[in-house]
């Protein structure tokens, strides 16, 4: 017997949607490569959640935005806590105060959210991209976070930048092939993994940040570097996860709070 989703809006508590977001998302699988404190940070388990918003980072812009828009939760990339107690003070105390008095919960989900094969950053942007062949690439603290694969054509990078919608913004480094085919993904502060790329022989590697110290090193291999912005790289898991949820009869909406880097 289907179940009607209006019961679903009316009866969801936030510990339910918080089950179905550690079950589909599963933290406890990168306690020991992630500081962050994935899961739900602030918010009573006993509240129903009848619209869940989603953004990228828990900032005040993003808040303002879930709680005008009438959201009982919010669900981020970048949560609050990063590893290290953090005094609720200043800014930090605004945050927190803002969450608690417009009843808006908060629910983060970091590198769980990269490395995820289907709804995380990275299998989203290969996705995209028509990647075929695509495994697992980029190994963090024990666990693979991006994931490498074939264009379905050979294209330049200007080409694969403005397949992801990013072309205008993007950065590139250009030292290889002007037509690539082979590609390694890894979102965000990620330059560093361009070394991963360069091993495994491929002909572009695509993140978010640029590097200043990874330019030669590209040049020196023939390597190409295609940097589409942290943030730009970084919606496209938060994005996926929504419709998750919205699967699930609960009203959703992504908050966009572009930073430009």
């Amino acid at each position: 017997m289907k179940k009607d989703l209006s019961c679903i809006i009316d009866c969801m508590k936030l510990k339910n949607l918080e089950q179905l977001l550690n079950q589909t998302l599963r933290p406890e699988d990168f306690e020991a490569a992630d500081i962050s404190l994935n899961g739900l940070q602030v918010g009573n388990r006993e509240s129903e959640v009848h619209k869940a918003c989603f953004a990228v980072d828990a900032c005040m812009d993003s808040f303002e935005a879930a709680s005008q828009a009438g959201s009982d939760v919010l669900v981020v990339h970048h949560g609050l806590f990063w590893g290290h107690p953090l005094a609720i003070t200043g800014t930090h105390y605004e945050r927190v105060k803002f969450l608690m008095d417009h009843n808006l919960a908060l629910y983060a989900c970091h590198l769980p959210l990269d490395a995820h094969p289907v709804l995380g950053n990275n299998a989203q942007i290969a996705s995209a991209l028509g990647l075929k062949h695509v495994e697992p690439f980029a190994e963090y603290h024990g666990k693979m976070i991006g994931f490498k694969g074939i264009l379905p054509e050979p294209m330049p990078m200007e080409k694969v930048g403005e397949v992801l919608g990013f072309g205008q913004e993007s950065y590139m480094i250009e030292f290889g092939r002007k037509l690539c085919r082979t590609v390694g993904i890894v979102s965000g502060s990620a330059a560093d993994d361009v070394s991963q790329a360069i091993d495994d022989g491929l002909d572009l590697f695509i993140t978010g940040e640029i590097s200043h110290q990874v330019y030669h090193l590209c040049e020196e291999s023939h390597m190409n570097m295609l940097c589409l912005g942290h943030y730009n790289t970084e919606t496209f898991g938060v994005k996926a996860l929504m419709e998750i949820v919205l699967k699930m009869g609960i009203e959703t909406a992504f908050v966009d709070v572009p930073t430009g880097l």
